[in-house]
């Protein structure tokens, strides 16, 4: 196997592995943030904030597992 489509593979297993995890915890924090808002809607502004706050922080990840994909494929 040829060297780019060792890096070709290398960088598709990476960005798929990387950004699957963080779309299984986006999908369970919306999750939970549904239900948290179904049982107390009165605290659905605190609950909204914080559920983006976290929404950030892991979509962060898969851009992490992005760039690192590129610089498999690049470098």
């Amino acid at each position: 196997m040829e060297l780019e489509a060792m890096k070709a593979l290398a960088m598709a297993i990476a960005a798929g592995v990387g950004v699957l995890g963080p779309g299984i915890g986006i999908g369970l924090l919306a999750g939970k943030a549904l239900e948290a808002i179904g049982r107390n809607p009165e605290a659905a502004g605190k609950v909204q904030a914080t559920m983006f706050i976290g929404i950030a922080f892991v979509e962060a990840l898969a851009i992490f597992a992005l760039v690192v994909a590129f610089v498999i494929k690049f470098a």
